[in-house]
């Protein structure tokens, strides 16, 4: 029963584990050794910062639509490797696939956590 509780409630480690993921999302073309597709690199930047900013903003004043905004990169960290054209097969492709896929979960899991929460409790959030 307490495991189920555990997920019940949004915990700062969950925002935490956010800027984690979006450090290995800024990463992650030298982490796959596929640093050499300039459009995959500034892809792979800019989504690292826009998760970056709204873990960091959930921390300081949470909002559903951080979680919200979150779940959309994810999903275009996802597709990223059919827009941009390495989606090959390669070690970089199934980075952003795997990484894309944990910020869905993490960010659907917290939009799940605050659904029922009023707009003082989600206020009192990290305190």
């Amino acid at each position: 029963m307490a495991s189920v509780r555990l997920f019940d409630v949004h915990r700062t480690w969950e925002d935490y584990a956010g800027m984690g993921l979006a450090v290995l999302i800024g990463l992650s073309p030298w982490l796959a050794g596929q640093h050499d597709l300039q459009a995959a690199n500034w892809n792979a930047a800019a989504v690292g910062v826009l998760v970056l900013a709204l873990a960091a903003f959930e921390l300081v004043n949470l909002h559903r639509s951080e979680e919200a905004g979150e779940i959309a990169l994810g999903l275009w960290l996802i597709a990223s490797p059919f827009t941009f054209g390495y989606a090959d097969g390669g070690a970089l492709m199934i980075w952003h696939f795997v990484l894309g896929a944990i910020v869905v979960l993490l960010a659907a899991l917290e939009l799940w956590q605050d659904w029922r929460l009023s707009d003082q409790e989600l206020a009192r959030h990290g305190l």
